[in-house]
């Protein structure tokens, strides 16, 4: 059970492109969605009641696929949250963005069962299976782009809505000076803010406007900054489209490698090296500590160099050029390499190949076979076999010609 149950869970995630039968799951529950939606449109058209019975059918149909599809989700979710409990896990989800919007896709459906005197309140509720789109953005990353160009341009935009919010509440202040008094619609500020907001944001219902000489001016001059200052957030937001899409076709598709040539570790606290000089550490044999990197300082170690704690140390292997059998290489997973998503067992490398290590976020993951593959992990490959030892015997020839 617990192996079909962990089967379940990579079917129904997102993300398995080799998987058949999760790209199948993902179509499927893509067209069920469209589906549901259509059928609660046409059922607002008089002139399809012959056509009612059918559209019931079908919504009934997608709700229940809607329905079992969440209790797998929630039956699945320790695999979603492996670092949380059993029941934790479930709650995890439930209150999540997607486990909210699953739950609510269908649930109203079954209100008006439970509670038969709500009927017509209840219908209104329907609206919220337009949240289901949201499940759409999760299948295909490429609608996922906006947000994060809303959330790495978030500063530039609130910066700019404060510019706009501070034209709209000074315009509607100095409105209301010019026309209370000669104008019934300025009543208040607030008046003038309901004027500047439909002016800047160039909708102008025509239910309040300018009468006097002087207001009609600062309109004309309110109207010309306020198509400005909405220009303004439309521009970032184009020059983020532009930054991102730029950055996945140059870096992100298939992802960086490059060899290897030296690593990195650094020396937290309770670390056994720590307050040592480092004539009295013992490092294998091949291995030789280059460089220590201490706050903004670059510290070339002799013997009496003492370790302390925060010390970034940069380690080389001694003989690794020299090695022909011996091949190191590390991978950055971009967003589209074919490695994301899938587990190190199933991933297809060669049997001379062995991942040693994977970096996430700035912390390092000593891998097993159930280890996921994510965006932006740093993959550290071992590989041993002949392709590294015709790459060496052909740049010692090379090497050979010149001299």
């Amino acid at each position: 059970m617990k192996k079909w149950k962990k089967r379940i869970y990579h079917v129904i995630s997102i993300g398995d492109r080799r998987d058949t039968l999760s790209r199948a799951f993902d179509i499927f529950i893509v067209a069920v969605i469209l589906l549901n939606l259509f059928v609660t449109f046409a059922d607002t058209f008089d002139e399809l009641d012959n056509l009612r019975p059918l559209f019931n059918a079908i919504e009934l149909v997608t709700i229940i696929i809607f329905t079992i599809e969440y209790i797998l989700r929630l039956w699945t979710a320790e695999y979603l949250y492996p670092g949380k409990s059993y029941w934790g896990a479930k709650l995890a989800f439930a209150i999540s963005f997607y486990g909210i919007i699953d739950l609510l896709t269908f649930f109203p459906y079954y209100l008006p069962i439970m509670v038969p005197g709500g009927i017509v309140a209840f219908r209104i509720l329907r609206v919220f299976r337009i949240f289901r789109l949201f499940k759409i953005n999760a299948q295909y990353d490429a609608f996922n782009v906006i947000t994060d160009i809303l959330y790495e341009k978030k500063n530039q935009l609130f910066s700019s809505i404060c510019l706009l919010l501070m034209l709209m509440v000074a315009s509607s202040l100095a409105m209301y000076s010019l026309e209370h008094g000669h104008n019934s619609g300025f009543d208040n500020a607030f008046s003038g803010i309901w004027w500047s907001t439909s002016a800047i944001l160039t909708v102008g219902y025509g239910d309040i406007y300018p009468v006097t000489t002087a207001g009609r001016i600062l309109a004309i001059i309110i109207a010309c900054l306020g198509v400005g200052m909405v220009a303004v957030p439309t521009g970032i937001i184009s020059a983020g489209f532009v930054e991102k899409y730029t950055k996945i076709k140059n870096s992100m598709t298939q992802g960086e490698e490059h060899e290897v040539r030296f690593i990195t570790s650094a020396v937290n606290h309770g670390h056994s090296w720590c307050g040592k000089k480092l004539r009295d550490i013992v490092l294998p044999p091949q291995l030789l500590l280059t460089v220590v990197m201490r706050g903004s300082d670059q510290i070339v170690p002799d013997g009496d160099t003492v370790i302390h704690e925060g010390d970034v140390l940069v380690l080389a292997g001694q003989h690794f050029a020299e090695r022909s059998d011996m091949n190191l290489r590390e991978i950055v997973v971009g967003e589209e390499h074919p490695w994301v998503g899938d587990r190190i067992c199933d991933l297809d490398i060669s049997r001379q190949e062995l991942i040693v290590s994977v970096e996430r976020k700035g912390r390092m993951i000593i891998p097993n076979g159930d280890t996921e593959i994510k965006k932006d992990d740093v993959v550290l490959v071992y590989r041993k076999g002949s392709d590294a030892a015709r790459q060496a015997s052909a740049s010692r020839a090379k090497k050979e010609r010149k001299k």
